[in-house]
């Protein structure tokens, strides 16, 4: 069986953990869950040792994982039990878009996914879609009514 050397793993550390970590935290809106999530993605390319193309693609694969196990993750905790979000804190940002951003992390995950990949990520439509697993028409659709719904919220 095929397994992946600390110096890939530590390489994947550096390259891809921060937007792993962004990615994962936008869904899942706690550290300590993002944090058991990224181990479990660690340890899938670990045991899976995947060949890639070139490194988007092993981004791609990257982000997949992780988006599958977050999904896993809030699928798992919806039926054993019931946490709420912490509280956010984003110094970076200013004032009048921290509001923005919280009403886009409250959006139900299809639609946040698929919003922060392509607005706050800046990935095209299709490269959402085969993050993602889904059509790129499912991906137009999604935005259009992530950005319907945070406009009501934000009108409230």
């Amino acid at each position: 069986m095929n397994h992946k050397s600390e110096e890939e793993i530590q390489h994947i550390i550096r390259t891809y953990g921060n937007l792993l970590y962004r990615n994962a935290y936008v869904l899942l809106g706690n550290p300590h869950d993002v944090q058991d999530v990224l181990q479990e993605v660690l340890l899938k390319y670990m045991e899976k040792a995947p060949v890639f193309q070139c490194a988007e693609h092993e981004k791609s694969w990257l982000l997949k994982v992780t988006s599958n196990l977050c999904k896993d993750f809030l699928r798992f905790s919806k039926k054993h039990s019931c946490f709420g979000i912490e509280e956010l804190e984003i110094p970076d940002v200013q004032k009048e878009y921290r509001e923005i951003l919280r009403e886009v992390l409250a959006l139900p995950a299809k639609y946040k996914s698929v919003l922060v990949l392509h607005y706050i990520e800046g990935y095209h439509l299709k490269e959402v879609a085969g993050i993602l697993g889904i059509s790129e028409n499912a991906v137009k659709k999604r935005i259009q009514r992530g950005k319907e719904a945070l406009k009501l919220k934000l009108d409230e």
